[in-house]
């Protein structure tokens, strides 16, 4: 177990930023080089099939990305630097996504030689997720496809996330036409902002999942005017929507469209809610085990994946993104353990 947590603290101590990653995925190769996996690469993103692959079985992806976000203000440590005390580990990205990368790993090489598998493994550690980037997982999934089933490796303290809402960003703009402030001249754009605005705190998405509650609208920037005595003839504002199973991307964007008067541009509508029923395998062994089942507010590599996921790692949500960012080493044993404990019951 000791070459994992030795890999972790080699990933903490090389910059991962999205889109940075080579010497990362470098790391990640040099470790399957020795363990003599053969793998396949694709920019900065790594990949490698179970020893004896058939594609007379199903595939299970076991897939966790490399990237770290920069280090937020306040680390009184050095973010580079892997720092054990006790049974901590200290460094960027060692919760978000380095423990549960290397947890599943340590899973994929346990299971790698096994004859008897009744499915295929496919492990994946993929590059750009921190900005839900379009290099990274997305341009692995036509080399491996079709995969049955996915595990998702990301800080969730080994509890089964079993549905993720969907992430759809809006840029609104609201029109109107300029005048001097001083005379009742103009349309102001900011006012009809503010009505649309309200018109968003006031509306319910009519369908709650059972898992992942109500879709969350959330106005978060807004922006309009050049000038103190100029009525502003434009104003743009951006409502992040975070949608349940219940509605694509795309038809939440068209339900909002026809609510507001202003313009409506989604960013990208490919980020939809994933995830799988309370009756799949997956999730009966996991309540089997006792283990806690809810649906995720955050967004991963779910959010690109056609095909059924759960989302599922060692550390913690709260610890992800923060000064002085750590996991414990146990939790990635257990973890380790878990997955493997799992895997060895899992009938697809």
């Amino acid at each position: 177990m000791q070459k994992y947590i030795d890999l972790l603290k080699t990933l903490i101590s090389t910059p991962s930023f999205s889109k940075e990653e080579s010497n990362a995925a470098e790391v990640m190769r040099d470790f399957l080089r020795n363990e003599e996996i053969p793998f396949s690469i694709k920019e900065n993103n790594t990949w490698a099939f179970n020893k004896y692959y058939t594609e007379k079985k199903p595939s299970i992806m076991l897939n966790s990305h490399i990237d770290t976000v920069r280090p937020a203000k306040g680390y009184s440590l050095d973010p580079f630097s892997p720092i054990e005390e006790g049974d901590k580990i200290f460094g960027l990205g060692s919760n978000d996504a380095g423990g549960p990368l290397v947890s599943l790993l340590a899973t994929f090489i346990h299971f790698y030689e096994r004859k008897d598998l009744p499915f295929n493994l496919v492990f994946v550690a993929s590059a750009e997720e921190e900005i839900s980037g379009r290099r990274g997982l997305e341009i692995v999934l036509p080399k491996i496809t079709p995969i049955e089933f996915a595990i998702v490796g990301e800080p969730t303290k080994m509890q089964l996330a079993i549905a993720e809402k969907g992430l759809l960003v809006l840029d609104c703009y609201a029109h109107g036409k300029s005048g001097h402030a001083a005379r009742n001249e103009g349309k102001n754009a900011l006012y009809k902002a503010l009505d649309d605005i309200q018109r968003l705190r006031d509306f319910e998405f009519e369908k709650v999942s059972s898992v992942l509650g109500e879709v969350k609208i959330s106005v978060t920037q807004i922006d309009a005017g050049t000038q103190h005595n100029v009525v502003p003839d434009v104003c743009h504002f951006v409502v992040d929507v975070r949608t349940n199973e219940h509605y694509l991307n795309k038809e939440a964007a068209d339900i909002l469209n026809n609510l507001l008067e202003s313009e409506v541009k989604p960013r990208s509508v490919r980020l939809n809610s994933s995830g799988i029923s309370e009756h799949h395998p997956f999730a009966k062994l996991a309540r089997n085990k006792e283990i806690t089942i809810y649906g995720s507010p955050t967004t991963s590599d779910q959010a690109i994946i056609s095909f059924l996921s759960v989302k599922m790692g060692p550390g913690a949500s709260a610890r992800s993104h923060t000064a002085d960012e750590f996991i414990y080493k146990s939790e990635i044993f257990n973890g380790i353990k878990l997955y493997i404990e799992l895997l060895e019951e899992l009938k697809l």
